[in-house]
């Protein structure tokens, strides 16, 4: 029997109510993995629509067997969803399905034999040296507390790689003593130090004289980069704006340009400055390298260019 939902949970139309079993391995994401509110929300959306399923074949979703779930992915197949999207929802049900199994509420693993969907490899995308400049100028030229603000975000973002939400959400607290150095606090609040480029600190030095125009009511805040919003500091959407703005300034094409961009940048100029990818991995936080390897294109390009230049037989064609 299908249970309800805890008291307060909105109902969406068409979806059963979740079970008590989808509720605990919801609840073992935020106390085990530090989950966060947006990862909690896709994990639960991708459990309503299997529940929605499996309801429409009149059993719960927990006793659903790896016949169940082929044919609830050849569905999302045949109703045009992307293979990245069905591996998405497909890693949602693994997940599910190893805490029921290591929980002892079956007895096996019905994903255990699923194979998950082919995936076209996908590479980042970001700006050239030379764009990056573009946007840094574009904001420097503001000479007022707006420009100062600007540049230091810029710099930091692009002198890190941190994730928008780390960018935003930074406490005063997370600089260093000398100001070269950020502690961060990323996902599963897991930290990690990234140091700041010469660029950066001197950004931040100068933002940090007109930071308390930024704050609300002229109270202190614990936040690095403040500002009236309910949250109590910048938001992403916010800053989302103010890239689109320099985007245009600095004669860019506006769709090209988001701190998820700027973040790619980071990392792809990094790589092909001579950067190796575990020193990537940490300032980047990701828990597995093999997220980082996304990044390898430009090690590709890097190393065919040696070759190229370096390589006795390629400096004799060229004689």
């Amino acid at each position: 029997m299908i249970k309800r939902a805890r008291p307060g949970r909105p109902a969406r139309a068409g979806v059963p109510d979740r079970t008590r079993q989808a509720e605990a391995f919801l609840e073992m994401l935020v106390a085990e993995r530090g989950a966060s509110p947006n990862t909690l929300d896709s994990y639960g959306r991708d459990l309503d629509d299997f529940a929605a399923f499996m309801g429409r074949r009149r059993r719960a979703p927990e006793g659903a067997d790896s016949g169940d779930i082929r044919k609830y992915l050849a569905g999302l197949s045949a109703a045009g969803m992307s293979p990245r999207t069905s591996a998405r929802r497909l890693s949602a049900l693994r997940q599910f399905f190893k805490f029921l199994y290591a929980s002892g509420l079956r007895p096996d693993d019905p994903c255990a034999t699923i194979d998950s969907p082919r995936l076209g490899r996908s590479l980042p995308k970001y700006l050239s040296e030379e764009e990056v400049d573009g946007l840094l100028e574009a904001a420097r030229r503001r000479d007022d507390a707006e420009g100062l603000r600007r540049t230091a975000l810029l710099e930091i973002l692009y002198a890190t790689g941190l994730r928008v939400s780390e960018l935003v959400g930074l406490p005063l607290s997370a600089l260093s003593r000398d100001g070269r150095i950020l502690i961060v606090r990323g996902k599963g609040g897991k930290e990690r130090m990234v140091p700041l480029s010469d660029p950066a600190v001197e950004a931040l030095e100068a933002y940090r004289a007109v930071r308390d125009r930024f704050q609300g009511g002229g109270r202190e805040t614990r936040w690095l980069f403040p500002s009236r919003s309910k949250e109590g500091h910048l938001t992403r959407v916010r800053f989302a704006q103010v890239l689109k703005e320099l985007a245009f300034d600095a004669g860019l094409d506006a769709k090209r340009v988001s701190p998820h961009v700027l973040r790619h940048s980071f990392a792809s100029h990094l790589l092909a400055h001579g950067a190796d990818l575990r020193s990537l991995q940490q300032m980047l936080g990701h828990s597995d390298i093999a997220t980082t390897q996304i990044y390898t294109h430009v090690l590709d390009e890097r190393l065919k260019e040696l070759v190229r230049q370096a390589h006795p037989l390629a400096m004799a064609h060229r004689g």
